[in-house]
């Protein structure tokens, strides 16, 4: 069985594809990711494989409750004794490195340096962040500003675990729902690409449909 890091590790994309739908809403990308994997290890920590779910369906909703949470604090994180400990060791470790490699370390980098999981590697360089209060202010040389803030559509969570879903089918089929579903193409141009008859694309098609729609709902 996979460890608590690993599993981490391995789901560390939801994380992005959460973020990714926050960017440019006056808080730093680094600051969304950082809230994140909060809410990733929250999910992982929490998440009971007997309850019939897959994990990511569990934790989008926790990572989302997370960002969501960001917004309403003024796009503050709190700051725990240990996690403020760490920030200054991975400070310390990214200017070392950085000195003898002469580029920034990437996260998995200083987290082999650090002996931590790169969830908290995360939260340990973002820890010291300045935070970007959301109140509405125009005042020239304020950090203060207004944005409209929306909350996430429980599509994202859908939209999410599917993509999840596709990236892990095998290559011809993933080919197949590529071509029909994203690329607008018919069954026959589809054939065509692959080299296959329509009839064949067309029952393929069923029998990969069912078995996401059955992980989606699982």
């Amino acid at each position: 069985m996979d460890s608590r890091k690993n599993i981490i590790s391995k789901n560390i994309g939801l994380v992005h594809a959460c973020a990714k739908h926050f960017k440019g809403r006056g808080i730093e990308y680094d600051d969304l990711f950082q809230a994140g994997c909060i809410g990733l290890i929250k999910a992982v920590d929490g998440f009971d494989i007997n309850r019939g779910l897959k994990l990511s369906t569990y934790a989008v909703p926790v990572i989302l409750g997370e960002i969501k949470c960001l917004f309403r604090d003024g796009g503050t994180i709190k700051v725990s004794r240990s996690l403020k400990e760490l920030s200054l060791k991975a400070n310390r470790a990214a200017s070392e490195f950085s000195k003898k490699e002469a580029r920034e370390p990437t996260i998995n980098e200083l987290s082999e340096i650090l002996k931590v999981e790169p969830a908290l590697t995360a939260q340990a360089l973002n820890a010291s962040a300045i935070p970007l209060s959301l109140t509405a202010s125009e005042d020239e040389g304020s950090n203060q500003i207004d944005i409209p803030i929306e909350s996430p559509d429980e599509k994202l969570s859908e939209v999410i675990a599917l993509k999840e879903i596709v990236n892990k089918l095998e290559k011809k089929d993933k080919a197949i729902i590529m071509l029909r579903f994203f690329r607008n193409q018919t069954q026959t141009q589809t054939a065509k690409i692959l080299g296959m008859t329509q009839v064949q694309v067309s029952r393929r098609e069923k029998v990969i449909l069912k078995n996401m729609r059955e992980k989606l709902i699982c």
